[in-house]
Order: structure tokens, then C-alpha cells, then sequence
């Protein structure tokens, strides 16, 4: 049986300002074990970078509790709590480093306050970037990337980072097709081979629907658990799907444009 690395008990999520308080999703139950990659998935505005933001610690949920490995997230230090989870995003500036100093970055939870690489540190950057094929671009100035090579970088530095669960935030929205299908092999193959627990906040469907393990689809305020099979047998991938010209085929699982 694997090992629950993130569990999501009875929480309501969304913003407090002053007294006034919003609530985005209530009533979230989920978990992610260790080695499973979740697809998280819904419309626009439906809550996912909410909830991913109160994941990674950056907002409190406004009721309920979120757990990791070492325990409720509101009482983890900032040092547990970035050897705990690694975030990519989709904006960040480093507009004067280097591609190896911003996977160096990844290693800042274990050097200490010098912040100085052991040879061991150094060897785990390398071979962050080249699973991410960026290891030729190690000496480039972050700043002159294209906007996929900045993705594969800030990737890099989240592998290099070794937390237990990584939370990424539309890691697909400037790589082409090819990286795309690159990119969540890679994600499973962490998730397998190095019992990773991974979340992915995702507007690629089908690369969901063929790659994660499980789904957290959120739709009207409310998230729901489950693989594609049971959310497609319950109605709520075509929810989230049917429209515009576009039906989720669930014999096939797989998205079909009729127009």
C-alpha cells in the first residue's frame, strides 16, 4: 500500500479580506499517495491555482486542514516546508542568473547559510538539467530563454530541490507538442521510480486523461476525486469537456472536435 503524501481533510479554500471572507472550493477531500501523479483540471477561474496556492503554503485554507508526511501545513517551518514540496510556476525573473544558478537554486534548502554547493549538490543540478535537456544551457543567461526553455528550467530546479511532492502550476502552456508528451513521461517516471507524489494543474486534457494516475476536477465549487473512468461514468468530464464543438469520447477516452 502506498504512503499517503498529501491529504486534504474537510477544507474550504479562498481569500479573507479583513472580515470579509470568499470561498472558492468548500468541503475538499483528497489524497495523493506516494508515486502517483494527480491531473488537476477544470475551467477557467474554477479554483485550481487557489488551491494550489494554499498547497504550497502561500495562503492558509480558510477552514480544514492540509497535511503532509511531517504534518499539518500551517505548523511547518519554511525550512521543513521547502524540503517538503517543490513549486513550478509560470512566471518567474531571474533576469541576471544563469540557467545553472537558477537550478543551483533547487539546493538552497541543504546548503546551508553560506549557500555554497557540495560536490554532491553540484552533481545533483547536472543531472536535474539534463533530465530536462536543458544541462547544454547550463552557462545561459536565464533571461534570453524562450519561454519553454524557462519551463524545463524551473522544472529542473524543482527536481533538484528532492522534495517528496511537487506541485506544478500549467507546466505545458509554452512547450510544443513533442516537449509536452516529454514532460509528463518525465513527471510519471519520477513519480515511479523515485516514489514522488505529483500534482499537476493542467488545461491539456487529453495528455491528463492518458498520463495521471487519478483526476481532481473542480466544477462549481467543489472538487472531485477519482479516475477517468469514474468521473466520465459520473458525468463530470463531460462537464467540464462537452461544448464548443467538443465530446468527451469515454469509451475511448480521448476528445473528439465534431465541428
Amino acid at each position: 500500500m502506498r504512503n499517503i503524501a498529501l491529504a486534504i481533510n474537510d477544507a474550504t479554500i479562498g481569500y479573507r479580506n479583513g472580515k470579509s471572507v470568499t470561498p472558492v472550493v468548500t468541503a475538499i477531500n483528497a489524497t495523493l499517495c506516494a508515486g502517483e501523479v494527480v491531473a488537476l483540471i477544470g475551467m477557467n477561474g474554477a479554483g485550481k491555482s487557489t488551491l494550489l496556492r494554499t498547497l504550497s503554503a502561500f495562503q492558509p485554507p480558510l477552514s480544514g486542514r492540509v497535511e503532509f508526511e511531517k504534518g499539518d501545513i500551517g505548523q511547518l517551518s519554511s525550512s521543513e516546508l521547502a524540503r517538503c514540496v517543490s513549486v513550478v510556476l509560470t512566471e518567474n525573473n531571474f533576469s541576471t542568473l544563469s540557467v545553472n544558478e537558477v537550478v543551483s537554486l533547487g539546493r538552497t534548502p541543504y546548503t546551508g547559510f553560506l549557500g555554497r554547493l557540495s560536490d554532491d549538490d553540484k552533481a545533483i543540478v547536472a543531472a536535474a538539467m539534463e533530465r530536462m535537456g536543458v544541462l547544454h544551457l547550463a552557462e545561459r543567461e536565464y533571461a534570453t530563454l524562450s519561454d519553454g526553455e524557462k519551463q524545463k528550467s524551473m522544472i529542473a530546479k524543482a527536481i533538484a530541490q528532492q522534495t517528496p511532492l511537487m506541485l506544478l502550476d500549467e507546466p505545458t502552456a509554452f512547450l510544443d507538442f513533442r516537449s509536452k508528451v516529454q514532460l509528463f513521461r518525465t513527471l510519471r517516471t519520477l513519480a515511479a521510480d523515485f516514489g514522488k507524489a505529483v500534482v499537476v494543474s493542467t488545461h491539456d486534457i487529453e495528455m491528463a486523461l492518458r498520463f495521471a494516475d487519478k483526476l481532481w476536477l473542480i466544477d462549481d465549487g467543489h472538487l472531485y476525486e477519482g479516475s477517468t473512468r469514474e468521473l466520465a461514468a459520473e458525468g463530470l468530464l463531460q462537464r467540464v469537456i462537452d461544448g464548443d464543438g467538443m465530446v468527451y469520447d469515454k469509451e475511448n477516452n480521448r476528445i473528439e472536435i465534431t465541428r
